[in-house]
């Protein structure tokens, strides 16, 4: 481990905009990959007549994404810069894959938006910005990729930069903070050092965006909160729960509660990068041993806490949340699937109790009949089944949720307030 502050950075954008091609860069110019492994990699993209894929390789180690050439799930890879030790967090691109960037954006500090400057601002631009600001990524870093392939030309870059800044006014991002850059990943531009082919662009490379980025205050003052991601059953340990540290810290010795799965026990031991570590803190992702705990006592989606303040299930909650995208209306009754942390539950929208104006918050009608795709609202929720949330006043890392239903996001929210079961 290093000992440089850590930081999880998610890389967002459209299909096909050259985020995974930019991560291979990222990974490459900082030293993380070895030139050898390029190499290898160069000569496999070839034989599969996909030359030019060799960064987006690295990424995309698995074979059935080689084949496809998309990215599928989320690969952690990790570099250092001068000031920051990083973990990539790729988030896939497709429709299909939007389940594996909530959880992926969930787990991010900040966020690298890549934008093609011959293509602008896509639909799954949109649909990453405003996950990523209802998630609560608070600085985004935005290349405007592939100026290779429209001449390095400083009015096209305008363009993307004037259409994107509107996109995060749309929804509420710090503009002024953004940070644009003309990069491209394939050629190496503005990556790590200042290109000769944008000697109109006087602003910082990447990995100085990088190193400029605000250093995440951990929440280690909160209680501790850990959403587990999988349940193992490891020979010599026995049940070994796995997922990331979100809020306090997770101690050897200490008694803990797993809920809505309502058991508990004292921590024996936790593994962290495959040693055993006394302690474990926000942001890292660990796997632990519970004395008393067995394999069908918890799974995925159960949320890990202290024994005297145990996370919170909630019998209703009341929650804010933008509608992104739905066919029709959405009105009292409507059961979607909320996605939260590493949990997914049916929920049933008890009723709409006030719709908001987007850009403002301000309250436009009390108890409408129903919203529809751009609103904004107050809705009372019902689980139906046992799910642990919290309100994100308190703890935010475990404050946020997704709404899907018909294979796509139609809504994402935060929980203002929850009522115990």
């Amino acid at each position: 481990m290093s000992d440089k502050p850590h930081q999880n950075l998610a890389v967002i954008g459209h299909v096909d905009h050259g985020k995974s091609t930019m991560v291979g860069r990222l990974l490459f110019e900082t030293g993380s990959v070895p030139e050898h492994v390029i190499e290898q990699y160069r000569e496999e993209a070839e034989e599969k007549g996909k030359g030019g894929f060799e960064f987006a390789y690295v990424m995309d180690n698995l074979a059935e994404e080689r084949e496809r050439g998309v990215t599928i799930d989320i690969a952690h890879q990790e570099f250092d810069t001068d000031e920051y030790y990083f973990t990539i967090v790729d988030c896939p691109g497709h429709r299909d894959f939007v389940k594996n960037m909530i959880t992926g954006a969930s787990q991010a500090d900040n966020a690298v938006l890549v934008v093609a400057a011959d293509d602008g601002v896509a639909p799954q631009t949109r649909e990453h910005v405003f996950l990523a600001r209802t998630l609560g990524i608070n600085e985004l870093i935005i290349a405007v990729n592939k100026m290779d392939i429209v001449d390095y030309d400083e009015a096209k870059y305008k363009a993307v930069k004037e259409d994107v800044t509107k996109l995060l006014k749309q929804v509420n991002f710090r503009s002024d903070d953004a940070t644009f850059i003309p990069t491209s990943a394939f050629e190496g531009d503005n990556v790590s050092e200042s290109s000769e082919n944008t000697p109109w662009y006087d602003g910082p490379t990447l990995v100085e965006a990088l190193n400029d980025l605000p250093a995440p205050q951990p929440p280690t003052d909160a209680p501790l909160r850990l959403p587990i991601q999988d349940v193992y059953t490891i020979s010599g340990i026995g049940t070994v729960p796995v997922g990331r540290v979100e809020t306090g810290t997770l101690d050897v010795g200490a008694n803990v509660s797993f809920q809505p799965s309502d058991v508990g026990g004292e921590v024996k031991t936790i593994e962290m990068h495959h040693e055993e570590v006394p302690q474990a803190e926000p942001g890292d992702n660990v796997g632990f041993n519970v004395r008393g705990i067995g394999k069908d006592d918890i799974r995925r989606g159960d949320v890990c806490g202290p024994a005297e303040e145990p996370p919170s299930v909630a019998e209703t909650f009341e929650a804010q949340i933008v509608v992104m995208q739905h066919p029709s209306v959405i009105t009292a009754g409507y059961t979607p699937v909320f996605h939260a942390h590493t949990a997914q539950v049916a929920c049933t929208i008890e009723s709409i109790d006030k719709k908001l104006d987007p850009a403002s918050g301000e309250v436009a009608e009390e108890n409408p009949d129903f919203i529809q795709s751009g609103d904004a609202a107050i809705v009372t929720v019902r689980p139906q089944k046992p799910l642990s949330i919290e309100p994100s006043s308190e703890i935010p890392e475990l404050g946020s949720f997704a709404v899907r239903d018909m294979g796509q996001t139609i809504a994402a929210g935060k929980v203002l307030s929850v009522n115990k079961r």
